[in-house]
C-alpha cells in the first residue's frame, strides 16, 4: 500500500520534462537510448519507489535486480523518516533557532535570534554585533544550504540597513562563522567542511549508521546540492574510506584546488565527533533518525544543525559503491524494512 501510494502521489509531482532530460544526458553514458531509460527509470519508480534523481547518482542503469533492491530510494527514505520520526517533534530540528537553544551546549558560538521584530530587538543585535568578526546569516527553516550569506563586519557597519537586509531576505538566525581545524581547512579552505554523522535509535540496534565528509569545492557552502561533494568516513579509523563524488557524477581521488588526496585523509576528533552524536540522539528520543552535521574546530567537534529528514542522496553515489551494493544493508541491521 505504501508502495502503490507513493507512485499515485510521485505520477502528480513528477517533472516528466526533467526525467525526459535526464534520460537523454545518461544516453551516452548508459550506451542505451532515452526511450530505453525512460521506460526504465519508470520501472525503477514502480519496484523500488526511485525518482529519477536516485536513477542517476546511484547509477541504476548499470545495477541488476539484486543490486537495485539494496538502494536507499526516495520512497524508501521517506518511510524510513516516516516510521522513526515524530513528525510533532520535526520542529526541533526544522526550526534552526530551535535547534540552536535545544543543543546549546553542542554548539560552542554564540549566535543570536532575530525571530523577535521589537525595538529591544534591534537594540540587542546592535550589542552583539559590537566587536564581532565574521557572521553567517540563515533563514529559520530551510535546507541544502539554501539562502545561507556570510556577512563581514564592514557589511553591518550601518546596524539599521544590514537588520533591514536581512529581514528583507529571511534571514532570522546568525551566528559566529565557525574556524576549522586547520587540518579540515587544508582539505578545501573556502568552506567548513562538515561531517554528516547520522544515528538511528532502531529496533534492533542503536548508533552510528553512516558518516560522510562533505567538502566544498571553491563555494561557501560544502553540500553536494552547492556545487560540494562527499567521501564516506570508516566509522572505526576516522578516515576517509573512498573518493570524494558528486551530484554530477565526477569522482575525485584528490581534491581540484587544493591537490588533497580524499581516500586515506584523516578526520581529527572523529571519536569525539560520534561520542557527541550518539549523546544527542537521546535529547528528542521521538526523532530516531537523525543526520548531524558536524564541524571540527581546532579543539574539538561542534553541531551546525541536525536534520529530521535527511537528504538521501550523500549515502547512494555510485562512485561509493563499486560493487554495485548499496547502502540499505546497513539500515536493515538497524529496523526492519
Amino acid at each position: 500500500m505504501n508502495r502503490i501510494h507513493f507512485l499515485i502521489r510521485r505520477a502528480f509531482q513528477m517533472d516528466w520534462g526533467r526525467m525526459l532530460e535526464t534520460a537523454r544526458s545518461l544516453s551516452p553514458i548508459a550506451h542505451r537510448s532515452a526511450a530505453w531509460l525512460t521506460m526504465d527509470m519508470l520501472r525503477c519508480a514502480a519496484m523500488y519507489q526511485a525518482g529519477y534523481m536516485d536513477y542517476k547518482i546511484a547509477e541504476f542503469y548499470r545495477l541488476n535486480a539484486d543490486q537495485r533492491a539494496t538502494q536507499i530510494t526516495r520512497g524508501i527514505s521517506n518511510r524510513i523518516v516516516a516510521r522513526m520520526n515524530d513528525k510533532a517533534d520535526w520542529h526541533f530540528f526544522d526550526n534552526k533557532n530551535e535547534f540552536n537553544t535545544l543543543f546549546a551546549g553542542y554548539l560552542r558560538r554564540d549566535w543570536f535570534d532575530l525571530t523577535d521584530t521589537s525595538e529591544f530587538t534591534s537594540r540587542s543585535l546592535s550589542r552583539f554585533l559590537d566587536n564581532r568578526g565574521d557572521v553567517i546569516a540563515k533563514p529559520m527553516d530551510g535546507s541544502s544550504g539554501k539562502g545561507i550569506m556570510k556577512f563581514t563586519p564592514e557589511d553591518f557597519a550601518d546596524r539599521a540597513a544590514f537588520e533591514s537586509l536581512l529581514r528583507a531576505k529571511g534571514l532570522t538566525l546568525l551566528e559566529d562563522c565557525v574556524r576549522q581545524h586547520p587540518v579540515m581547512a587544508g582539505m578545501c579552505p573556502t568552506s567548513v567542511n562538515t561531517m554528516r554523522i547520522a544515528t538511528l535509535l532502531g529496533d534492533k540496534k542503536q548508533g552510528v549508521v553512516y558518516a560522510y565528509l562533505r567538502i566544498g569545492n571553491g563555494k561557501v557552502m560544502d553540500n553536494v546540492d552547492c556545487g560540494g561533494m562527499a567521501a564516506p568516513i570508516d566509522l572505526e579509523t576516522g578516515r576517509l574510506s573512498g573518493v570524494g563524488a558528486d551530484k554530477a557524477g565526477r569522482a575525485f581521488e584528490t581534491h581540484p584546488l587544493t591537490g588533497v588526496k580524499i581516500p586515506g585523509f584523516e578526520i581529527p576528533y572523529f571519536s569525539e565527533a560520534v561520542d557527541m552524536c550518539l549523546k544527542a540522539m537521546h535529547v528528542k528520543p521521538r526523532v530516531r533518525f537523525v543526520a548531524w552535521d558536524v564541524a571540527v574546530a581546532p579543539d574539538g567537534p561542534l553541531f551546525i544543525e541536525g536534520n529530521s529528514f535527511p537528504s538521501h542522496a550523500i549515502p547512494q553515489f555510485a562512485a561509493h559503491f563499486p560493487d554495485g551494493i548499496g547502502i540499505l544493508p546497513r539500515f536493515k541491521e538497524f529496523i526492519d524494512l
